[in-house]
């Protein structure tokens, strides 16, 4: 009865399962009501319904309920089948068979049948296969196109590497270097098949593999760099990278902190630099940077050299970083910009001991007076503070200028200063201006100032005359005249120190420096941070004070790129004479009567005086005489020579005084 009712059979199928149990039904009851009955006529029946059912059977394991269906629909329209386009049917790789051409050594064919097992990657067949010394599974196979003539295409390293069960990584393809007797071409290609080393490369490469899987790679700090040696320089605490564009006409692009973090370094540290000369690439990893230490000013580097150059600092590359006193054209003028703080009395005071071991005769002017500078002045030839001092400082170097172009040189004629030329009747001179901007915003004699520096700037090297100007901006909203900048920016060496972050890039734009080749900020410090921070945190202690060590850390601009220096420490709490001539540089007799008639020498200190002389006329400079001048459109009295007031050899005396000490 179960079988009867199981699945999903039909009526039909269910009427022939039930028939064999009611058939024996309808026997039995007839064999029992039937009287006389005896047990043959049972068997007989018996065997009759067996043969019967049996007879059915098969039919009630078959339905044709569902295909009806079919059949009904069978005299319904058919749509006419199109043929398409024939599919081409997926070659099946060609058992291993000799290759004319190819290796049949044992390694080449175990290679071979692996790679048919691949199912020949790209339609390419192996040619030859070979195994790489002293590894068990690296080797290099050449492949060559299934269909001569044809090139090979869209091989990946991912085809390559599942064929022998191996990282991608470790899969390289490269062209087929044309050798006598084997053709190259597009449809050839040599594969490196190298596991073994590439797991030793992981865990253990070697430097130029280092660089290539972390720094020259795509992305890397310095994409597209070649390793080609390190050298350690123990006494100096430096290691030296040395790279090279891999392609030569390239401009290596550094990214200087991931480089830091690649070498294990901090870019806070500021122990890591990196130094470009086309494409040679020179990287310098320090022990201890090489901005925070001290380096002590001497007499030896303070001195300038046959071409007029002296050691300012030192580079953080640790080359010597230098300045100059003259350059081929004449007199060198000098611009020096820095915040408070930032280190710029200690690099003017640098450049005022250079000129002086040169011989110069300097005068000093600043805005506010202050220890260093006067200092200074006792190894100079003047030195005062005040807008009113630095006015008249400058308008007795205009007409000192003045003065030299008409003095003759030893052949009887009048020259442009030129460096090395002999006879020159005159030594170099240098006019030093220290907060020159704030001066030059005086209300009364700001104007003037200014007018008289750009003129010094414009005309003061063909007369070895030198201006150096000092200050804590370029800009020519500031203060600065285009023309000023313009001067002492192509008459010098610029050196900025410590400028914030923020005004970096701003700084550097106003002294003319390309956008590709402005620098990076500075760190904050130049020393290591120290270790244990986490302690720290969990003691509840604080962090140690940071420490300040940038004072004369900066940039130096000799070329179009601006390079990174500490300058040279001048220790002013010990006696600074040493650096120093024992004879202070003086102008020469004829210069100083010259200076002294036209009422320009004597004590700039003295008050202002309303009917002083406004200074020399800008557009006559043959003008020598006592007669009223005319200067900004103001009509002026004449110089009153300070020897006219002498009458007493004690005045006489204190006037000899201060000329020798500068007033």
């Amino acid at each position: 009865m179960l079988f009867a009712f199981k699945g999903d059979a039909g009526a039909g199928q269910k009427l022939l399962r039930l028939s064999p149990p009611a058939a024996a039904l309808v026997v039995d009851l007839v064999a029992t009501n039937t009287t006389g009955w005896y047990w043959g006529a049972d068997a007989l029946l018996a065997a009759g319904w067996a043969t019967t059912f049996g007879m059915l059977l098969p039919w009630s394991h078959k339905a044709r309920r569902r295909a009806r269906a079919a059949l009904a629909r069978a005299s319904e329209p058919v749509a006419a089948i199109t043929p398409g386009p024939a599919v081409p049917t997926p070659a099946v790789p060609t058992p291993a068979l000799p290759i004319p051409g190819a290796a049949n050594d044992a390694f080449t064919v175990q290679v071979r049948q692996l790679w048919e097992r691949a199912g020949l990657p790209a339609r390419t067949v192996v040619m030859v296969a070979k195994p790489h010394p002293g590894t068990d599974h690296d080797f290099t196979m050449i492949l060559r196109a299934a269909e001569h003539g044809r090139p090979i295409v869209g091989l990946e390293t991912t085809d390559i590497a599942a064929a022998f069960q191996i990282d991608p990584a470790d899969a390289h393809k490269m062209p087929v270097a044309p050798q006598a007797g084997r053709p190259a071409g597009p449809g050839w290609l040599e594969v490196e098949v190298t596991p073994d080393a590439g797991a030793r490369r992981r865990k253990k490469p070697t430097n130029d593999e280092k660089w290539a899987d972390t720094i020259g790679r795509e992305g890397g700090p310095i994409p597209g760099s070649k390793f080609l040696s390190r050298v350690r320089n123990a006494e100096r605490g430096v290691t030296y990278w040395r790279a090279v564009m891999e392609d030569a006409s390239a401009e290596p692009r550094v990214d200087i902190k991931a480089l830091c973090k690649t070498l294990g370094a901090s870019y806070e540290d500021g122990r890591t630099f990196v130094t470009t000369d086309g494409p040679d690439i020179l990287v310098s990893q320090w022990d201890v940077s090489p901005l925070a230490k001290v380096y002590p000013a001497t007499r030896e580097l303070l001195t300038p050299d046959a071409e007029g150059r002296y050691v300012t600092g030192y580079l953080a590359n640790g080359q010597p970083a230098r300045n100059r006193v003259y350059t081929e054209r004449g007199a060198a003028h000098g611009l020096f910009v820095a915040p408070s703080g930032g280190g710029k009395t200690q690099l003017m005071a640098l450049a005022i001991c250079a000129d002086t071991n040169s011989g110069a005769s300097v005068w000093l002017a600043t805005e506010t007076p202050d220890e260093k500078t006067t200092a200074l002045g006792r190894h100079i030839d003047r030195q005062g503070a005040g807008a009113l001092y630095m006015l008249r400082s400058l308008r007795a170097t205009f007409a000192l200028m003045e003065i030299r172009a008409a003095m003759p040189w030893a052949d009887g004629t009048c020259h442009d200063y030129t460096p090395g030329l002999p006879g020159c009747p005159y030594g170099p001179h240098r006019q030093y201006l220290d907060e020159f901007l704030s001066a030059a915003r005086h209300p009364k004699y700001g104007a003037e100032i200014m007018d008289l520096a750009e003129q010094v700037s414009v005309k003061g090297r063909k007369y070895n005359v030198g201006e150096k100007v000092a200050g804590q901006s370029v800009y020519v909203q500031d203060g600065f005249t285009q023309l000023l900048l313009e001067n002492l920016r192509e008459n010098s060496i610029p050196v900025v120190l410590k400028v914030a972050a923020r005004k970096v890039a701003e700084m550097f734009r106003a002294l003319g420096i390309a956008p590709e080749d402005i620098p990076d900020p500075l760190p904050r410090s130049f020393s290591k941070a120290e270790s244990g921070r986490l302690e720290r945190i969990m003691k509840g202690e604080p962090e140690p004070p940071a420490d300040g060590n940038t004072g004369g850390a900066g940039w130096i601009i000799e070329t179009r790129k601006p390079e990174v220096l500490r300058t040279l420490f001048m220790n002013f709490e010990e006696d600074i004479s040493p650096l120093f001539p024992s004879v202070v540089g003086r102008l020469t007799d004829h210069e100083i009567r010259e200076l002294d008639r036209r009422g320009l020498l004597g004590d700039w200190h003295r008050p202002d005086d309303e009917s002083e002389d406004e200074g020399p006329d800008l557009d006559d400079w043959g003008d020598t005489d006592t007669k009223p001048r005319r200067f900004r459109g103001t009509v002026i009295a004449p110089y009153a020579p300070t020897r006219a007031a002498i009458a007493s050899p004690e005045q006489a005396m204190e006037a000899l005084k201060r000329l020798t000490t500068g007033g």
